[in-house]
């Protein structure tokens, strides 16, 4: 059970932390690129929950990159708890900060108030966020299988 695919400390898990922070940054980005998302407050909670997001996951790519090429970490049940606990936390914030982006951006779209480069620019950044939640999931529950065997 050590050596779960996608359990902290793999290669796996690094190449799920690198994707989550990958499509984080990318949904930041495709925000921000314009200052009109501040009119709406879906929009200003996704910038808010990538900016914990983005932390959050590079921490790890350093953590899990750190234990993949010098094959030493040690697993202690405290660490991976906090670990499970926090992407747990954020996968909620994750797919509560996309879907609520969705929604706004296809309201938007169907009452006419946005133009359309700048709600394609809104509907990327939303479909950045969820696969940052999709691989944010992936994340909890490899971690949350590999905790009951420490």
């Amino acid at each position: 059970m050590d050596d779960l695919p996608g359990s902290f400390g793999t290669s796996a898990s690094l190449a799920l932390r690198l994707g989550q922070t990958i499509f984080s940054f990318a949904s930041l980005l495709f925000m921000c690129f314009d200052v009109q998302f501040y009119s709406y407050t879906a929009f200003c909670y996704l910038v808010t929950v990538m900016g914990l997001v983005v932390p959050w996951s590079m921490t790890f790519v350093v953590v899990d990159a750190y234990s993949v090429f010098v094959k030493f970490l040690p697993r202690q049940p405290r660490t991976i708890l906090i670990i499970v606990l926090g992407d747990w936390a954020l996968s909620f914030l994750l797919l509560s900060a996309a879907c609520s982006t969705a929604s706004v951006t296809d309201l938007l779209l169907d009452a006419g108030y946005c133009p359309a480069k700048l709600c394609s620019r809104f509907q990327l950044s939303a479909a950045m966020a969820f696969l940052s939640w999709f691989l944010s999931l992936g994340s909890f529950l490899f971690n949350l299988w590999l905790l009951p065997s420490l």
